[in-house]
C-alpha cells in the first residue's frame, strides 16, 4: 500500500512536473505562432507568410537585372578561373550610351539617310576605310544624286567616278542593280528585304544595313567590324569565313540587334569595330564592352578573330604593259574584259612576254619600232602579286589600224570619263613626267597604299620614235 502510494504522487510520464504552463501570447498549443495571430484569425497568418509566386500568373518568374550585379557575378566567375558566358541582352545596352557621347554622327551618308544614299555608302565602305570613302561619295552623289541618274549613266562614266577606290566590280553591280531598280520597281530601292537581295551585289548583311539605318528595321548585319566585335565579345572561335563559323556569328548579330534603336545600334557597333575594338592593338580600356567581352578575360583579343587555317604561298604573275606615246600627251589604252583583274577599265595593251610585245610593235608602226624597257613596278592583290613590266614607244605617224579593236588614245591634259585603275594611272604619269609609283590593291581593284613595294626613279632609256 505504501509503495502504491508513493508511486500515485508522481506525475505519469511524460508529463511536465508541476502546474501545467499556459501559452504565451502568440503561441498556440505550445507552438510559437506569428506575432497577431488570435485564434480563428486566418488573415493574419496569411500576411505573415511568404507570398508563393503563381509560375502561372503572367509575368512571373521575370526579374529586372542590374548591369552592376551581373558584373559583379563575372569578377567573381574571373577570380575562380571559370570561363564567362557573355549576355548577348548586355550588348546593345553598353554600346548605345557610348554611341551617344564617342559614336561617329556626322558622316556625309548619316545627314540624309535615305535608302539610296545609305546603299551607295555601305558598297563604297565595303573593305574600304571611311576617311577614303568620304570624298569618293560626295563626288559620287554630285554626279549621281538619285537612283535614275546612275542607271543613266554610262559604265565607263562610273567606273571613272570609282577609279582609285578599288574593288571596281562593286561599281558595276551598283550601276546594274540601279538600272534594274528603274527597270522593275520605279526607281526606288524594294522595300521588302528580300527584294533588295535580289539586286546585284546586295547580300545580307547590305540589305540590313538598308533596312536599318534607312528604315529603322529590326534586320542584323555582319560585316567585318561587326564580326571582330562578336567574335571577341563572346569567344567565338573559327574563321570567319567558314560556313559553320559564320553561321554562328549570324545568330549572334540576331540576338544582339534590340527592337528599339535599331538604326544607332547599327552605327554604333561599326564604330565600335573602326575606332576602339580594331584588328591590330585594340583599344580595350577604353571599350564600353570591356566588363563582359570573354575574349578580354581570356587575354586573347588580339588573336580573333583567327585567320585562314592554312596560309597558302601568294601566288606571282608577270605582265608586260606597252605605253605608246603619242604627241607627248596621249596613251594608247585599251579596254579590259568584264571579269578578271580590272574587268572593264582601261588599261595600256598587256601582253605575257616580251617576244609578243616586240612582234606587235613591228605590226602596227613598222620595222622600225623600238620599245624600251623602263623599271619595273610590283603590285598586291589580294591573293596574288602582280610583276607590271612596263615597256614605252614614242609613236611619231602611228598607223590607222592601231585603233582597231577598240583602242583609244588618251589624252592626259584633258582626260576624258573612263575609269583607270589607279596604278596604271600612276604609271601614265610616270611614264610622262618621270614619276613612277606602285600600290597594293584587292583582286577585284581595290588599292592600299600601306603594302607593295615601290619603284623609283626615271626610265632608262626612252623608247625609240616610231615613224
Amino acid at each position: 500500500m505504501a509503495d502504491r502510494r508513493r508511486h500515485a504522487d508522481r506525475p505519469p510520464a511524460g508529463r511536465p512536473r508541476g502546474p501545467r504552463s499556459l501559452p504565451r501570447a502568440g503561441e498556440r498549443g505550445g507552438r510559437r505562432e506569428p506575432a497577431g495571430h488570435h485564434r480563428g484569425d486566418h488573415r493574419a497568418v496569411q500576411r505573415a507568410r511568404p507570398r508563393r509566386r503563381d509560375p502561372h500568373r503572367r509575368g512571373a518568374g521575370r526579374r529586372r537585372e542590374d548591369p552592376r550585379a551581373a558584373d559583379r557575378g563575372r569578377a567573381v566567375r574571373r577570380s575562380r578561373g571559370r570561363p564567362e558566358p557573355a549576355d548577348p541582352r548586355q550588348l546593345a545596352r553598353r554600346l548605345l550610351p557610348w554611341f551617344d557621347r564617342h559614336g561617329r554622327h556626322d558622316l556625309p551618308w548619316q545627314r540624309e539617310p535615305t535608302p539610296y544614299r545609305v546603299w551607295v555608302s555601305e558598297v563604297m565602305l565595303q573593305q574600304t576605310r571611311v576617311e577614303t570613302v568620304i570624298p569618293y561619295f560626295e563626288r559620287f552623289l554630285r554626279r549621281f544624286p538619285d537612283v535614275a541618274a546612275l542607271a543613266a549613266a554610262s559604265e565607263d562614266e562610273v567606273l571613272h567616278l570609282w577609279s582609285g577606290l578599288g574593288y571596281y566590280s562593286r561599281a558595276r553591280h551598283l550601276h546594274a542593280a540601279a538600272r534594274r531598280i528603274v527597270a522593275a520597281h520605279g526607281g526606288e530601292l524594294p522595300a521588302d528585304f528580300a527584294g533588295l537581295t535580289a539586286l546585284p551585289g546586295i547580300g545580307r548583311s547590305t540589305a540590313g544595313a538598308i533596312a536599318a539605318l534607312a528604315r529603322g528595321e529590326r534586320r542584323p548585319i555582319l560585316d567585318g567590324n561587326v564580326k571582330r566585335v562578336l567574335a571577341r565579345y563572346f569567344l567565338v572561335r573559327g574563321w570567319p569565313g567558314d560556313s559553320a563559323t559564320a553561321a554562328q556569328l549570324w545568330q549572334l548579330a540576331e540576338a544582339c540587334t534590340p527592337a528599339r534603336r535599331t538604326g544607332a545600334y547599327t552605327q554604333a557597333i561599326m564604330d565600335l569595330g573602326a575606332t576602339v575594338c580594331t584588328r591590330a592593338r585594340p583599344a580595350c580600356e577604353r571599350c564600353p564592352l570591356e566588363a563582359g567581352c570573354a575574349a578580354r578575360a581570356a587575354g586573347l583579343a588580339a588573336t580573333l578573330p583567327e585567320r585562314r587555317p592554312v596560309a597558302r604561298p601568294r601566288p606571282e604573275r608577270r605582265r608586260l604593259m606597252l605605253l605608246v606615246v603619242r604627241n607627248g600627251a596621249e596613251i594608247l589604252l585599251e579596254r579590259r574584259p568584264g571579269s578578271g583583274i580590272w574587268g572593264g577599265l582601261w588599261t595600256p595593251p598587256e601582253f605575257a612576254e616580251e617576244a609578243g610585245l616586240q612582234a606587235w610593235c613591228r605590226a602596227q608602226f613598222g620595222p622600225r619600232a623600238r620599245p624600251a624597257r623602263l623599271p619595273g613596278l610590283r603590285h598586291s592583290f589580294t591573293h596574288f602579286d602582280l610583276e607590271i613590266e612596263p615597256w614605252q614607244l614614242r609613236a611619231g605617224r602611228a598607223a590607222a589600224r592601231v585603233e582597231e579593236g577598240g583602242r583609244v588614245w588618251y589624252n592626259s591634259r584633258a582626260p576624258s570619263s573612263i575609269g583607270l585603275p589607279a596604278p596604271v594611272s600612276r604609271l601614265i604619269e610616270g611614264c610622262l613626267h618621270g614619276v613612277e609609283g606602285s600600290g597594293q590593291e584587292s583582286s577585284d581593284g581595290k588599292d592600299d597604299p600601306v603594302r607593295g613595294a615601290r619603284s623609283r626613279g626615271r626610265g632608262a632609256r626612252a623608247g625609240a620614235v616610231a615613224r
